[in-house]
Order: C-alpha cells, then sequence, then structure tokens
C-alpha cells in the first residue's frame, strides 16, 4: 500500500462515517430545534421535555436504518480486508 491508498482509505473512512451517523445526528437535532421552538412558544421550560422526544427519533431513525449502516459498514470493511490481505508481510 503506497500513500495514496491510505490517503483513499481514509477520505472513505470520513465519507462512510458521515453518510452513517449524520441522519441520526440530523434527526436528533432537527427535533431538539422543533421542541425548543415548542417549548419557547408555550412558555414551558422544562429540561426533560427535550429528552424523549430526541431519544425516541435517534431510536426510530437507528431502527429504520441499521439495515442499510450495517451493509454499508460492511462493505468498507471487506474492502480494507481485501487491501490488507493484497499487502502480504
Amino acid at each position: 500500500m503506497d500513500e495514496m491508498t491510505v490517503v483513499a482509505v481514509g477520505r472513505e473512512a470520513i465519507k462512510i462515517a458521515l453518510m452513517v451517523g449524520l441522519p441520526v445526528l440530523l434527526s436528533g437535532m432537527v427535533v431538539g430545534v422543533l421542541v425548543s421552538i415548542f417549548q419557547v412558544a408555550t412558555g414551558i421550560q422544562d429540561m426533560t421535555i427535550t429528552f424523549i422526544p430526541k431519544i425516541l427519533i435517534v431510536f426510530a431513525v437507528l431502527a429504520f436504518g441499521m439495515h442499510w449502516m450495517i451493509s454499508v459498514l460492511t462493505g468498507f470493511i471487506e474492502r480494507i480486508f481485501t487491501l490488507v490481505s493484497g499487502v502480504g508481510i
């Protein structure tokens, strides 16, 4: 493996980490902002109200997207193992 391959693998790892993690993070952030707007509009200032919707949405996104996430990650791991096995000792 030369330097270009290592850089390409690192770039792909960052891209896949963003692809897999961003839906969960964005859904939690959007729900948090919406709940905060609701709290400001109604005057409710309870800190625990924001956690329950965020947890439910994050778990729902994980439940519906887990198959896709696992397939993307296993495909990446297979490519990495193929590259490593080609190097030899």
